[in-house]
């Protein structure tokens, strides 16, 4: 068997289809086709249920792959650690929070790039119930959040710096320069991160603790969406401090002062407890560690 059988097979199971796998790789469904016929000879096995048009996993092919993950999760290491030692080259596959791609990662992969040009490294934004699955297949290399502090056994902290979450308001608004606590946000409109952020959770949590039942008017994963309204005068937005820079220095938003419940969260560096950290996450976690 191959790499090349190996992840042809998993874009087939990734997109339940053989025709859209040879689109999305490049290749003729024959050869698509001829790799998995290939690889089930070798293996002694049927892969996939040919249905007509329709192709559903064997047993085979469900536990084919855990091992065809953690294959292509090896080429990606070697490529990247059995190299050159001062030029690792090869594919890193990073999660990132969105808050942090909206301040400061995009410096941080800038530098990254201009010292280590043959490293390539993609980029999907990650939920903090997703992170430890995602890393345990191998689908993500390393990770790169702001969050509550990760604690998972399966999780290895790299770096950790404490950052904070801050409500912010238009200048013009009768609550801008305000000192707050709980109370003061009864009846306030709300814009707030959507229901599966741990920031959300976090306030919901502590109004809940105070006897508080929060107006929220607008809730969206888009913290650029929740700033945009915050300017308008829609609304208080619970953001993170780092997303907000741009609009603080711009005089477009302005953070109210906040005497209530702490709300610890960190940007976190992490890997699964169990990954081999090769040169180019190394470097990696220098750079962020350097100007994060």
């Amino acid at each position: 068997m191959t790499i090349t059988q190996l992840s042809t097979f998993l874009k087939i199971t990734e997109l339940n289809s053989f025709s859209a796998a040879a689109d999305s790789l490049g290749y003729a469904q024959s050869t698509v086709t001829t790799q998995i016929k290939q690889l089930e000879d070798e293996l002694g096995c049927v892969l996939f249920e040919r249905l007509g048009k329709t192709i559903s996993l064997t047993s085979s092919g469900e536990r084919l792959i855990t091992y065809a993950e953690k294959m292509l999760q090896l080429e990606r290491e070697i490529r990247l650690d059995v190299t050159d030692e001062e030029n690792p080259a090869g594919v890193l596959k990073l999660g990132v929070s969105e808050s942090l791609c909206i301040s400061r990662f995009p410096q941080i992969l800038m530098e990254f790039n201009k010292n280590n040009p043959r490293t390539e490294i993609r980029i999907q934004f990650v939920t903090h119930e997703s992170i430890p699955d995602l890393l345990q297949k191998g689908e993500l290399d390393m990770v790169y959040t702001l969050n509550p502090l990760f604690e998972d056994e399966r999780i290895k902290i790299l770096h950790k710096k404490r950052e904070k979450l801050r409500f912010y308001v238009s200048p013009d608004h009768p609550m801008a320069g305000k000192t707050i606590r709980e109370d003061d946000l009864k009846d306030v409109p709300l814009l707030l991160t959507g229901h599966n952020c741990n920031f959300r959770h976090m306030l919901l949590t502590d109004f809940e603790d105070n006897g508080i039942s929060p107006k929220i008017v607008l809730e969206t994963s888009s913290k650029e969406v929740l700033k945009q309204f915050a300017e308008g005068g829609f609304g208080v937005a619970f953001i993170p401090e780092m997303a907000a820079e741009k609009e603080i220095k711009d005089g477009k938003l302005k953070p109210l002062i906040w005497k209530g419940t702490d709300f610890p969260v960190y940007s976190q560096v992490l890997i699964h407890k169990d990954k081999h950290q090769n040169k180019a996450i190394s470097r990696l976690v220098d750079h962020i560690r350097q100007l994060g």
